[in-house]
């Protein structure tokens, strides 16, 4: 027989709902609020709040919010207010009751405005000290990339500082108060970024990529475990910073949240400067990125000229032999640059008849050896071994995995402006993403940690390889067990999972 819903009448009391019993066992926030402590918030923040005043709302509470709106990729604060009350696991992950009454939006930007990126920060590292010590780091191997992302601010709000039109606007003092903010010793790069400033956002920079327009962007910068793909350290600059310059940053980032230095440094060629190798020489690491100098070799003006390699150095004489037979001499030296240039007479080149293949330049051939250029190359050398090339094959998926995950959270546009602020996006952002790694090992370790294996070996060798390759179900074993700390014998009755891999 076909039932009918009768009419609904409201009750005035509920004495028999709990929300606990409202949210089932393997929701993500249930996962996240019994294994993440967010009360380390009350000593990070303290004195930030007056002994006076008005209470306010539990610094974690705060701070959950903040997770929930980059978590669920809300469009906006105050639509994240308006729907808490409507979501009972938000209620009972932020401890709130049906009948608790849901803070004002504004608490948010107020307390962003007090912590700063302190807190933030601080809450990122925990996250990955958590995952260092159930075993989801390595340590050893580092992968770095940057990605660009798109500034809360429209690009007719760029205005020429040069342009005496500016000075006609009512709004040019206010404007100008604002645009003095701006450090100028900041990382400004570009002869746009020169003269061309957002009024809206003044620390976005005018980037263009591709064929594409010029927009205002910040770039994102990460550094990634290889074991589980944790993301280790993480910053935000101006778009228009070189992501080689990062490189330093990222690696003492890394060793001060695992406490473990990285031994080999993975990245692309954007990352293959001569100051980057002469670091990973200097700290012991090994150098798996490809040289940037060799990458542009044979483009524009180099095109169909002889490369460096075929001039033989002599270091008896400190010269170089060019393919003609004839030396290059040691003449002027760069202090800024380390490097010493090496040169022929003209007269020399003039007469020679490689002249067209070796040099466009009517004063000859020159070339720049380094100061350092034994250490330059051994590292450059590392950068050519098959082992890197593996190693630059699996950058290029786990990288790009890594910031497509962050895709979820909002990743590709800043939600406010300015850059201490796109920096506390970031932070909760990776936060996220590592949480979500951290919650599903700890629910089921012997999965994530099969799955993580099977993944890396099939980056590495490719899919049909990854099968002939893969460890065995003993190996696995060995592996869990130095991980999560059991037994051997507790992990031999449970190598049928393993065999998954």
């Amino acid at each position: 027989m076909m039932g009918r819903q009768p009419n609904l009448q409201q009750k005035l009391f509920y004495d028999r709902i709990r929300l606990d019993q409202r949210i089932r066992s393997d929701h993500v926030l249930r996962q996240i609020a019994q294994h993440i402590d967010f009360d380390f918030i009350y000593s990070q923040v303290q004195d930030t709040y007056g002994a006076n005043g008005n209470v306010s709302v539990p610094p974690p509470v705060i701070l959950k919010m903040m997770l929930l709106l980059i978590l669920y990729n809300v469009r906006s604060e105050r639509e994240l207010l308006a729907t808490i009350p409507e979501r009972l696991d938000w209620l009972w992950f932020l401890g709130f009751d049906l009948d608790d009454e849901v803070p004002n939006h504004s608490v948010l930007s107020k307390a962003r405005a007090r912590w700063g990126t302190d807190a933030f920060k601080q809450l990122f590292e925990r996250i990955v000290s958590q995952c260092v010590q159930v075993g989801l780091v390595d340590g050893r191997k580092l992968f770095m990339d940057s990605c660009i992302v798109q500034a809360n601010a429209s690009n007719n709000s760029v205005v020429n500082t040069e342009s005496l039109k500016r000075h006609l606007s009512k709004g040019y003092q206010a404007l100008q108060a604002r645009l003095d903010e701006v450090d100028e010793a900041s990382e400004r790069q570009g002869a746009a970024n020169r003269t061309h400033v957002s009024t809206t956002d003044p620390e976005a920079s005018v980037v263009r990529r591709g064929g594409g327009t010029s927009k205002l962007k910040y770039q994102v910068h990460r550094a990634v475990d290889e074991r589980c793909e944790v993301i280790t350290a993480t910053e935000v600059t101006t778009g228009s910073v070189h992501e080689a310059h990062r490189m330093d940053s990222l690696l003492d980032a890394h060793a001060h949240n695992t406490g473990v230095a990285a031994e080999v440094s993975v990245a692309d060629s954007k990352y293959g400067t001569i100051e980057n190798y002469l670091s990973c020489h200097d700290r012991g690491i090994r150098s798996h990125f490809s040289s940037l100098e060799l990458g542009q070799r044979g483009s524009g003006r180099q095109s169909g000229i002889l490369p460096k390699e075929s001039f033989a150095y002599d270091a008896s004489t400190d010269s170089f032999i060019c393919p003609a037979g004839e030396r290059l001499t040691r003449r002027r030296f760069s202090s800024q640059r380390q490097q010493w240039e090496y040169t022929a007479a003209r007269k020399t080149c003039s007469r020679c008849a490689l002249q067209s293949q070796c040099t466009r330049s009517k004063a000859g051939r020159s070339l720049k050896r380094h100061l350092r250029q034994q250490a330059l190359d051994k590292m450059l050398s590392q950068a050519e071994s098959a082992q890197a090339r593996r190693d630059r094959k699996t950058r290029q998926h786990l990288m790009e995995r890594s910031f497509a995950r962050g895709t979820r959270y909002g990743i590709k546009q800043v939600r406010w402006r300015r850059l201490w602020r796109a920096e506390i996006q970031e932070y909760l952002t990776a936060t996220i993403q590592n949480m979500v790694v951290l919650v599903r090992y700890l629910k089921e370790p012997l999965r994530a940690v099969a799955k993580a294996l099977s993944s890396r070996a099939d980056m590495a060798n490719g899919p049909h390889v990854a099968r002939r390759s893969m460890p065995g179900p003993n190996a696995i074993a060995s592996l869990i067990r130095h991980i999560v700390g059991r037994s051997y014998a507790a992990f031999s009755q449970e190598n049928t999972v393993c065999q998954l891999a």
